[in-house]
């Protein structure tokens, strides 16, 4: 992919990538930087006049192998986005022919490996149990929230609000999604799942991602499901993750969440001077 030099360039170099259906634009700004408002983020997310995405991404030079800053549509940053982790060390391992990488966040260093076939791996990092970590905005349980439905509530970089449904296919997202995203105990809003237990090892989720909406997959709900799962004794720590746009494995492990599944990188281009002046 050729990279740009700055946002005032003829055009702005993207890929677009998703992970079972979680969709995102890359920005690959290793070699210039990108200054990108709110306005053109959300510009660039208008699926009818822009390109459309779940997530926008940018890469960045880092201290290891790359720095990854994450953006939802309406322009809002995010310290974390699994699905868009895992595209991009895909994207990186296929460019270095390394078989793992070290990414980092503003939430952290995140490891990632190649499984082989396709297949992507990367830990999430420690899941944050304790008020603070999600955070909310009083200092209280997260096992069972004081809450209808009595949710759980998880930091994965980003807060994550759990429920434990009879059947998550009879949810209606588009009302509970905003509903609780906004809710006072979380000050950051938050990212609500709403999960049905198949097994011990598998979980059927729907999501509302924050700043998003309803979107087919989302990497740091699973893993924030699977340990919320888990916690409430519902699950082992290693599940399968049916979402709307394919499956995700996830493993809560002593050094980590570790999830893993495939990417897919659907196509390359450029923003327009005249797109990005528009906005």
């Amino acid at each position: 992919m050729q990279r740009m030099d700055s946002i005032n360039s003829n055009n702005l170099p993207f890929m677009k990538m998703h992970g079972l259906g979680n969709d995102f634009v890359v920005i690959d700004a290793r070699e210039g930087e990108v200054a990108l408002s709110k306005k053109i983020i959300s510009g660039i997310a208008d699926r009818h006049f822009g390109v459309g995405f779940d997530q926008l991404a940018v890469i960045s030079k880092g201290e290891f192998d790359a720095h990854l800053t994450f953006y939802n549509a309406d322009g809002s940053e995010s310290l974390a986005c699994g699905n868009a982790t895992r595209c991009i060390a895909r994207y990186l391992m296929d460019e270095t022919s390394k078989e793992n990488l070290i990414l980092t966040t503003m939430h952290g260093q995140i490891p990632a490996v190649d499984l082989g076939n396709g297949v992507t791996s990367v830990n999430m990092g420690k899941p944050g149990l304790e008020w603070n970590k999600v955070p909310l905005s009083e200092n209280i349980p997260t096992l069972e929230l004081p809450i209808e439905g009595s949710p759980t509530a998880t930091g994965m970089g980003n807060p994550h609000c759990t429920f434990f449904v009879e059947d998550a296919e009879k949810i209606n997202l588009e009302e509970m999604g905003p509903k609780f995203e906004n809710h006072p105990l979380f000050p950051e809003r938050t990212n609500v799942q709403f999960a049905s237990i198949i097994a011990r090892d598998q979980i059927r989720m729907r999501v509302w991602e924050r700043g998003a909406g309803v979107t087919l997959a989302s990497g740091s709900s699973s893993c924030a499901t699977a340990v919320a799962a888990n916690r409430k004794g519902l699950t082992e720590k290693k599940v399968q993750i049916e979402l709307d746009g394919g499956i995700l494995s996830v493993d809560w492990r002593e050094d980590g969440v570790w999830m893993t599944g495939p990417t897919m990188q659907v196509f390359t281009g450029s923003f327009s001077k005249e797109f990005l002046k528009s906005l």
